[in-house]
């Protein structure tokens, strides 16, 4: 008995052991670098090209919802994690948690491609610790063969003309901040009695809208089943340059715009790699081809020459647009929050 017990523990081991050894041969790598950020952020040959050269693997975890990032990171005390990219919003919240840390510019020198008028902002007013990967209007875009009014801002959504015609993407600051920005006011109101007169404004939308969706909304304005559309800035990209025709509309009411922003956790267990990602995603020839891919507006002054004559024209922020007509929507007072939530509730019972 001794001997079949003594048999089956060495042949266990040596099964172990062939295992242990697969799983070393398996990694490229003895140094790794954990990036969490959304799927399908990166062309798969940059983080390959990243790989290679400084001979760091990447383990790309992915989240759904800023939120459900920050709750992995609050978990995680700030640790798991060497690199995050993530919505400006999200990202003020970790940093007053403590739970990010100061970039270290010394090891970034291209952090001088970074375009100034996405720094300075309020989720990192003295640019410690972000560096901007992209950013992002919200856009109205339509069908000029189908729409017979002209568009030139949010009001003309408005118009009975296109009764059963509109989509809309699923952000309730951004929507409900349409009718704000009618009513000139900001999209970060603390009043409440600003943000329900918004919310009855915007219930007489009811009856335009046919659709509100977030994902892929710009198929809904190719196939014809909506012939207007308040777009994400990458769904804008698609939309145009599968359809030139159609058109882009920078709403006379101003803009709201966003940053998504790269970020290293307080507690990252190996920030240098962290450091080196950023680096080479500033390279200027890199940038640029991240930029085609996500069709995000470019934060890289640099990388911009770079950019394909064909996309140049969606990724690079209209010049006449400045600090003074765009609006970052930021956070607000949870009272002031839930003001937008029933706003909102209403609102999509009406259009359902």
């Amino acid at each position: 008995m001794k001997k079949k017990i003594l048999t089956f523990i060495l042949a266990l081991t040596l099964i172990v052991s062939s295992a242990l050894t697969l799983s070393s041969c398996g990694s490229k790598n003895e140094e790794t670098l954990n990036l969490y950020t959304w799927a399908g952020m990166f062309p798969d040959e940059v983080i390959a090209g990243f790989e290679e050269k400084y001979s760091i693997d990447v383990n790309y975890v992915n989240f759904d919802y800023n939120e459900t990032m920050l709750s992995k990171l609050e978990a995680a005390d700030g640790g798991d994690y060497d690199l995050i990219i993530a919505d400006d919003y999200i990202i003020e919240a970790a940093i007053a948690e403590g739970l990010v840390q100061k970039i270290d510019r010394s090891k970034i020198p291209s952090i001088t491609n970074v375009n100034p008028v996405y720094q300075g902002q309020f989720f990192d007013p003295t640019d410690e610790y972000t560096v901007p990967y992209g950013a992002g209007v919200q856009t109205i875009v339509y069908d000029p063969a189908k729409v017979s009014v002209d568009i030139k801002g949010y009001s003309d959504l408005w118009d009975p003309s296109l009764e059963d015609s509109v989509g809309i993407i699923s952000n309730y600051r951004v929507i409900n901040g349409m009718a704000l920005k009618i009513n000139g006011k900001s999209y970060n109101t603390l009043s409440e009695d600003e943000i329900i007169a918004a919310g009855e404004k915007l219930k007489s939308l009811a009856p335009n809208i046919r659709l509100i969706k977030d994902d892929n909304i710009q198929d809904d304005l190719l196939s014809g089943e909506v012939s207007a559309a308040v777009m994400y800035t990458s769904q804008v990209t698609l939309a145009k340059m599968t359809d030139p025709s159609l058109e882009i509309v920078f709403p006379d009411e101003g803009i709201g715009f966003g940053i998504m922003g790269m970020f290293i956790p307080s507690k990252a267990p190996n920030s240098d790699a962290a450091h080196k990602f950023i680096e080479y995603i500033l390279t200027p020839e890199i940038a640029a081809d991240c930029y085609e891919y996500l069709g995000y507006y470019c934060t890289n002054s640099a990388a911009e020459e770079f950019i394909s004559e064909e996309y140049r024209s969606f990724l690079t922020l209209p010049k006449e647009f400045t600090s003074e007509n765009m609006e970052m929507i930021g956070n607000i007072s949870a009272e002031a929050d839930t003001a937008h939530l029933n706003v909102w509730t209403e609102f999509r019972a009406l259009c359902d």
